[in-house]
């Protein structure tokens, strides 16, 4: 819901991982951009699946990993799940 979502982002907020700023061209709404700190976090998760990853190349091989890759292509097909609001 938009009040759990509004919830999640004043505890990344609090917790120093993002920050609110004034939307330059709709005084309603606010941006929500990462700190550096969440910069940070991003980037070890990333760091952390590509690692997971990397795992299941080894134990697949190349032939699977691809065609595993196809398969998710086509659950996803756009990258990844976006929230509808």
């Amino acid at each position: 819901t938009k009040q759990a979502a509004s919830q999640l982002v004043d505890e990344l907020v609090r917790k120093g991982y993002v920050e609110r700023r004034p939307h330059p061209e709709d005084a309603r709404a606010r941006l929500v951009l990462l700190t550096e700190r969440g910069r940070e976090c991003t980037r070890a998760a990333e760091e952390a699946a590509a690692d997971a990853v990397r795992g299941w190349g080894e134990l697949l091989g190349e032939g699977d990993m691809r065609a595993l890759y196809t398969r998710l292509l086509r659950i996803a097909p756009y990258g990844p799940i976006r929230p509808a609001w």
